[in-house]
């Protein structure tokens, strides 16, 4: 886990809100059809829509959440969906309780 990556991917309000948001998407994105939120994830249109920014300003973001292994995508189709690495977040949590 390179740190740079991470503090700087959580360096954004936005990008903060959608780790929120993936933390409980079944709150956040109740209208997802054929919600499977534990294998495969939110759709990124569906936290486009949400979020109100542009598609090329979310998919940057989320390129970022990825590098910093804070997040997993899964390709199905046409469509990409996004949940939360919780291992990432076990790294963070060591990399701040033994390092910083």
């Amino acid at each position: 886990m390179d740190q740079v990556e991470v503090f700087k991917a959580l360096s954004n309000k936005t990008r903060l809100q959608i780790l929120n948001w993936l933390k409980s998407p079944a709150q956040h994105f109740p209208d997802q059809q054929n919600a499977d939120f534990e294998n495969v994830g939110v759709c990124v249109g569906q936290i486009q829509m949400k979020s109100g920014l542009s598609q090329s300003t979310i998919s940057e973001y989320l390129s970022i959440l990825q590098r910093a292994e804070l997040i997993n995508s899964t390709r199905v189709g046409q469509w990409t969906y996004y949940k939360r690495n919780e291992a990432g977040f076990k790294a963070l949590e060591k990399l701040i309780n033994q390092e910083l």
